[in-house]
C-alpha cells in the first residue's frame, strides 16, 4: 500500500473495557508506532445496542440529556443524539440492564416507560426521523411502558392504569392509543436492532431473552402469556409475529403498533446515519472489531455489517477483538481477512480486559506490520 495507504477504523466497543472511541484511539496509536505516516480515520460504530448514542456523538451528533424513569421506576439520566432532523434514541440509555444494581433483576416489573419519555424528548427537538436502537434492555413489557409514557391508556378491569412491567399485562382489559401525539404520524421511526424474534412463542421475547433478565421458567411462561394477551387486547396479533417484534423484551412490538415503526438491521441503519459510505470511499484498509468475535457476530453485529459493506466496495477488512471464537475460514466467509485477538497476547480474560488499551496497541502494531 505504500504511501497511499489510508486506514478506516470502524469498530464497536469492547464491552466492559473500552468504548468504540477508545478502541479507535488505541488502534491508531499502535498503527502509528509502526507507520507514523499512514492516514487514519476513526468512525466508531454500533448496532443499536449499548454505545449507539456515543457512536453518534463521535460522528458529530449533538448529545441531549434528560432525567427519565429507569427500569425499576427510579429516575436515571439518559442521553439521545440529534443532527439535523434525525435523532438517535438508545433504549438501553433509559431502560437498560446497566441501570440495575449488580445481581438485581426485575423480569416481571421492569418498565420501558423511560424509553417513551426519551422518544417524546426527541420528538420535541423537531426530529422527523427517529432511530430507536434496541438492545441491552432490562425489560419484557412489550413496549407497554413506552406507549404509556407517550399517551396510551392501558387499563385494568377497574379502569385504573396498569402497574409497570410485563407481568401486569395479563390484567389488561382495555387499550386506547388515541392519546399519542399526532406528530408521530408524520415521523419516520426506524426500529434498529440485531434480532428478528417474534413477540411470543418458543422464539419470543420472554422465552429467548427473559432468562438473561432474571426470569425463571415460571416467569418466562407468565410473561409469554401476558405478552400474548397484550397483543390480543390491542388487536394486533399480526404484528406480534412480525420480525423484530420481540426485540428488547417486545419494545419492538410496541414501536410497530404505536409508532408505525419500520424494522431494519441496526448496523445497516447506523452505518447510513453515521456516514460510513463516504468514509469507506476514502479508505484502502478497514479495521473493524468488538470485544468478542464469535458466532453471534455473524448475525447482524457491527463487525459483520462493516465487513459486508467494505467487501462490496472492494476494500480489505481485518479485525481486532478481545477474544476470537470463530475459525479463520468462517471469518473470511464473513469478509474479514484476519483477526487480531488480545487473548493471543494475554490469555487471562480478566487481565486482558483490565489492560485492553495497551494490549490493543500491541495488536495494532502487529496488524500494521502485516498489512501496511
Amino acid at each position: 500500500m505504500g504511501q497511499t495507504a489510508r486506514v478506516l477504523i470502524a469498530a464497536d466497543k469492547f464491552k466492559g473495557s473500552l468504548t468504540a472511541a477508545e478502541v479507535a484511539a488505541h488502534v491508531t496509536a499502535g498503527l502509528h508506532r509502526v507507520r507514523p505516516e499512514v492516514a487514519v480515520e476513526a468512525l466508531p460504530v454500533a448496532d443499536g445496542g449499548d454505545g449507539t448514542v456515543a457512536a453518534a456523538v463521535e460522528a458529530g451528533f449533538t448529545l441531549h440529556e434528560r432525567e427519565v424513569t429507569g427500569p425499576l421506576g427510579a429516575p436515571v439520566t439518559a442521553g439521545f443524539a440529534v443532527r439535523g432532523g434525525t435523532a438517535i434514541v438508545e433504549m438501553a440509555e433509559a431502560s437498560g440492564l446497566r441501570h440495575l444494581p449488580p445481581g438485581v433483576f426485575a423480569p416481571l416489573t421492569a418498565t420501558t416507560y423511560g424509553t417513551g419519555e426519551l422518544l417524546r424528548a426527541a420528538l420535541e427537538t423537531g426530529a422527523r426521523t427517529i432511530v430507536l436502537g434496541v438492545g441491552g434492555s432490562a425489560t419484557t413489557d412489550g413496549g407497554a411502558g413506552m406507549l404509556a409514557a407517550l399517551g396510551a391508556r392501558l387499563l385494568d378491569e377497574d379502569g385504573d392504569p396498569l402497574p409497570h412491567g410485563g407481568g401486569p399485562l395479563r390484567e389488561l382489559v382495555s387499550a386506547d392509543l388515541t392519546g399519542l401525539d399526532p406528530r408521530w404520524k408524520d415521523t419516520e421511526v426506524i426500529l434498529a436492532g440485531d434480532v428478528n424474534n417474534p413477540l411470543t412463542g418458543p422464539q419470543g421475547a420472554a422465552a429467548v431473552y427473559g432468562p438473561q433478565k432474571g426470569a425463571d421458567p415460571q416467569d418466562v411462561a407468565a410473561l409469554d402469556a401476558a405478552l400474548s394477551h397484550f397483543a390480543g387486547v390491542l388487536g394486533r396479533t399480526d404484528l406480534a409475529a412480525a420480525p423484530g417484534a420481540g426485540a428488547a423484551g417486545g419494545v419492538g412490538f410496541g414501536a410497530l403498533v404505536g409508532l408505525n415503526a419500520v424494522f431494519r438491521p441496526g448496523i445497516e441503519v447506523l452505518l447510513d446515519v453515521l456516514g460510513f459510505a463516504p468514509a469507506l470511499e476514502r479508505a484502502t484498509l478497514v479495521i473493524t472489531g468488538e470485544g468478542s468475535l464469535d458466532a453471534q457476530t455473524l448475525h447482524g453485529k457491527a463487525p459483520a455489517g462493516v465487513a459486508a459493506a467494505s467487501r462490496a466496495a472492494g476494500r480489505k477488512v481485518v479485525a481486532v477483538c478481545g477474544r476470537l471464537a470463530i475459525d479463520s475460514g468462517t471469518l473470511r466467509t464473513a469478509g474479514i481477512e484476519r483477526a487480531y485477538p488480545l487473548s493471543a497476547l494475554e490469555p487471562d480474560p480478566a487481565t486482558s480486559m483490565r489492560n485492553a488499551g495497551p494490549l490493543l496497541e500491541r495488536a495494532a502494531e502487529e496488524l500494521a506490520r502485516d498489512h501496511l
